[in-house]
């Protein structure tokens, strides 16, 4: 576990979407077409550049097979 404690909550989220994308072996382009998002909206997303909506958000949930509270709770990330 990691305590993310000292950086924003886009960077939070961000990070906790490419560690689970990447544990389920996708692809940013796969994750997008299973989330139906742009491609470049999932690398602004894990850059922590963009603050995504709640819609976007549990698109992305529903992609990685889980619920979207999992998803937002950023107090601490399994790397």
């Amino acid at each position: 576990m990691v305590e993310m404690t000292n950086i924003g909550i886009n960077e939070k989220i961000g990070i906790k979407v490419r560690v689970l994308r990447m544990r389920m072996k996708l692809s940013q382009e796969k994750l997008a077409e299973l989330a139906g998002l742009n491609k470049n909206t999932i690398g602004f997303i894990e850059r922590g550049e963009i603050s995504p909506t709640i819609e976007t958000l549990e698109k992305i949930a529903k992609a990685l097979k889980i619920k979207l509270t999992e998803l937002v709770d950023t107090s601490k990330i399994d790397l």
